[in-house]
């Protein structure tokens, strides 16, 4: 139990220190070919929401299970959508 807590702790770590870099090259990248902050905001968060959904497709669509790739797809696409709908509904 300690040991799958400390995994934990850890992996949420090389997380936030993954994402860190990723935004800080892309920034760079994209100042570099003088992209405008509001299209490097957008495109950072874009990608961000989705690496990880893509990185559970790749990962279950080679261990054979189709399944669970099928309904991160779906789940992602109806959550998106519905979470649109319903804050542009509050509104």
């Amino acid at each position: 139990m300690v040991l799958q807590l400390l995994l934990l702790i850890l992996g949420f770590g090389v997380l936030i220190k993954g994402a860190d870099w990723l935004v800080n090259g892309s920034v760079s990248i994209a100042k570099k070919y003088r992209v405008p902050e509001l299209v490097i905001g957008l495109t950072i968060v874009a990608f961000g929401t989705s690496a990880p959904e893509l990185v559970v497709s790749i990962i279950s669509s080679i261990g054979g299970y189709n399944d669970v790739t099928l309904g991160n797809i779906v789940g992602s696409n109806l959550f998106n959508l519905l979470l649109i709908l319903g804050i542009s509904g509050m509104f």
